[in-house]
């Protein structure tokens, strides 16, 4: 691609309409204030093509500083992803329709994973998981087990499986597969560090897979927004029968989102599915629309704002 095309996607999708991009990331907008919305990012308002972060105190114009502002992403990767997700609808002239739900979690800013190589067009990027790491997985470790209260023994089964691991940067990473063979999708990405934030790698398909972990024989399906929330919800099920007692698997969305494909199809294999987003805003917004797509969904509620406080609360 040259420097030219390159330019001509980025005027494209700059001019995308912020409230189609805040969607996308479900957020939400204020019910008193409609130029006011709340994000995974905190409250922004929004005129026109411009918009202003009451949190960071920061503001910008158009879609790329949006997207780039909401996943703590450069312009390049801000231009790939609005370009993946919109761009033909730009080129053919149209305006980009809503897509379905889905929340991209952040990717940390100069933390590692970058997209620089990555070409932007339609379709989705190659799947370049990070190389582990054996020299951080200690510190990946102390992390999970001082910080997030999760089972050494847990996660010793989990990095034998290969399902955790720790990156050249000693962020933790959560493999996301499909399927009875496990292939891997994707990966979300967890720093372990002073400033927190949550990825995914690069290319990761989440809308094919997801991390997961219970009981292969369990019935009972706990969707959650996080791999970390998911071993949490796990634990406090096994270790404390919180809600639906010891056989169950805990399934991550990767971000907060109620139209996951997958979810259908393991709905008509049976299980019983609980939604178990965060006690907040976001998780009854999209634990109602999932509800409603799937009437036989039910809410389960962390008792605290999230399952992985939740824990540390009870080991406390």
């Amino acid at each position: 691609m040259t420097r030219d095309d390159f330019r001509r996607q980025a005027d494209l999708v700059r001019a995308i309409p912020l409230e189609v991009v805040l969607r996308s990331w479900d957020a939400v907008p204020d019910e008193r204030d409609k130029s006011r919305w709340r994000t995974p990012r905190g409250p922004l308002s929004v005129t026109g093509t411009k918009f202003f972060s009451w949190h960071d105190r920061h503001g910008g114009g158009g879609a790329i500083d949006l997207v780039m502002h909401l996943g703590g992403w450069d312009a390049r990767q801000a231009i790939e992803w609005l370009w993946n997700h919109y761009g033909a609808g730009q080129v053919a002239g149209r305006n980009p329709a809503t897509p379905p739900d889905s929340t991209f979690a952040s990717s940390p800013s100069g933390s590692g994973q970058r997209h620089h190589d990555c070409k932007l067009h339609g379709a989705a990027a190659q799947l370049r998981l990070p190389t582990s790491s054996p020299e951080n997985l200690e510190r990946v470790r102390r992390y999970l087990r001082e910080r997030r209260g999760l089972s050494a023994e847990i996660l010793a089964s989990l990095i034998d499986q290969g399902r955790l691991y720790a990156d050249g940067r000693g962020n933790a990473v959560f493999l996301m597969v499909a399927g009875k063979p496990n292939r891997p999708i994707g990966a979300e990405l967890r720093g372990t560090g002073n400033r927190l934030w949550r990825g995914l790698a690069p290319g990761t398909r989440r809308d094919e897979g997801y991390f997961w972990i219970g009981r292969r024989d369990s019935r009972r399906i706990i969707l959650c927004e996080s791999a970390i929330d998911a071993i949490s919800c796990f634990q406090l099920q096994t270790q404390h029968a919180a809600g639906l007692g010891e056989k169950c698997i805990s399934i991550s969305t990767a971000g907060v989102r109620s139209g996951a494909p997958w979810l259908r199809p393991l709905l008509a294999r049976g299980y019983a599915i609980y939604c178990g987003f965060d006690a907040d805003e976001p998780g009854e917004v999209a634990s109602h629309k999932m509800m409603a797509r799937h009437p036989s969904v039910q809410r389960l509620w962390p008792p605290r704002h999230d399952w992985n406080e939740t824990l540390t609360a009870a080991n406390q």
